[in-house]
């Protein structure tokens, strides 16, 4: 049976404080209301999964091929610029 293609998702802070998510890959801050973008390996996150379980974030909906593509190329830019 064929392995189904992860994808990134799009989160959303449900809470009315700032939310902090510290994975492995990066850490982000998540203001009250607004959303970020996630990358496929980080949906398996533990520190992610937890902020999901006490619902303090919610996944709003899977990011398409063309927002994954574009963000993965902003991450990468993001991180050559840093030294």
């Amino acid at each position: 049976m064929a392995t189904p293609m992860r994808r990134g998702m799009i989160i959303k802070n449900a809470n009315t404080r700032p939310v902090e998510i510290d994975m492995a890959s990066r850490r982000i801050t998540v203001p009250p209301g607004e959303a970020r973008m996630i990358t496929a390996e980080e949906v398996r996150d533990p520190a992610l999964r937890k902020n999901l379980q006490v619902r303090a974030i919610s996944i709003v909906r899977p990011v398409t091929t063309e927002e994954e593509e574009a963000f993965r190329k902003q991450l990468e830019e993001a991180g050559s610029g840093q030294g």
